[in-house]
C-alpha cells in the first residue's frame, strides 16, 4: 500500500513516514497542498492519504473537497484542530477518519489498517453477495452501490455506513451501536460524526426514504419503483 502524507511539520512528516515504512507501507511525503494534490490526483495516485490541515499554501478542507470532486481514495485527517466542529466538517467533505495530533504511529498504522478493512484491503474477509432493493443495489464484493444500474461512488466509510444499514431494512439503529460497529473503539467519535455520513449518504442516494427517530437512524431500502 502507498500512502502520501500532506504535512508541513518536517519533523512529523519524517517521524510518520519512518514509521510507516517500518510497518511495510510505501510512502511519498510533501509539504505542501499542491504538491499533495498533485499526487493525489496524479497518474499514480496513493493507496491512501494522511492530510494536515494547516498547511502552508492551502487549507486542507479545500485540497479534501478537491479530491473527492475526482477520487474515493481514502483520506485520514491528522490534525492539531482537535475541536468537534473541526471533525465534523472534515468528515461531510469526505474524510473517512479524523485522527487528532499528537498520536503515536501504532494508532495510526491501526487506522489505516481500519480503514483499509471497510474498503476492501488489509485483511478483509471477501464478500461475494449482491444485494438488490428496489432500485438499489449493493455489490458486496466489489464494494460498490448502484442506483438504477449507476454506480454511486461512495468513500470507504459511507459504503461501510450504508452497508450496515442495508443488513436490515427498515430497522432504526442507535447512532451508538452504529459508532461501535464501524468506529470500533475510536473515542473521538460523537454521534454526530453518524449524522455527518448520514447526511452526504442521503445526498448521493438522492431517493430511498429514510427512517429517523430520537433514537436512532435507518433506511427503508426495499421502497417501490
Amino acid at each position: 500500500m502507498k500512502v502520501l502524507i500532506i504535512e508541513d511539520d518536517p519533523a512529523l512528516s519524517q517521524g510518520v513516514s519512518e514509521g510507516l515504512r517500518s510497518a511495510g507501507y510505501e510512502v511519498l511525503a510533501v509539504g505542501t497542498g499542491q504538491e499533495g494534490l498533485d499526487f493525489a490526483v496524479g497518474p499514480n495516485p496513493p493507496d491512501m492519504i494522511l492530510l494536515d490541515l494547516g498547511l502552508p499554501d492551502m487549507d486542507g478542507y479545500d485540497i479534501c473537497r478537491e479530491i473527492r470532486a475526482v477520487s474515493q481514495v481514502p483520506i485520514i485527517v491528522i490534525s492539531a484542530r482537535d475541536d468537534e466542529i473541526d471533525r465534523v466538517v472534515g468528515l461531510e467533505l469526505g474524510a473517512d477518519d479524523y485522527v487528532p495530533k499528537p498520536f503515536g504511529v501504532r494508532e495510526l498504522v491501526a487506522r489505516i489498517r481500519a480503514v483499509s478493512r471497510r474498503i476492501g484491503g488489509e485483511g478483509a474477509s471477501e464478500k461475494t453477495d449482491l444485494q438488490t432493493l428496489g432500485d438499489l443495489a449493493i455489490d458486496r464484493k466489489a464494494q460498490k452501490v448502484f442506483v438504477k444500474g449507476e454506480e454511486i461512488h461512495l468513500t470507504a466509510t459511507e459504503y461501510e455506513l450504508l452497508s450496515v444499514l442495508a443488513e436490515d431494512p427498515g430497522t432504526v439503529l442507535r447512532r451508538t451501536e452504529l459508532l461501535e460497529r464501524i468506529w470500533d473503539t475510536a473515542l473521538y467519535v460523537t454521534p454526530k460524526t453518524v449524522d455527518a455520513h448520514i447526511a452526504a449518504i442521503r445526498k448521493k442516494l438522492a431517493h430511498p426514504e429514510w427512517i429517523e427517530s430520537k433514537r436512532g437512524v435507518g433506511f427503508r431500502l426495499d421502497i417501490p419503483r
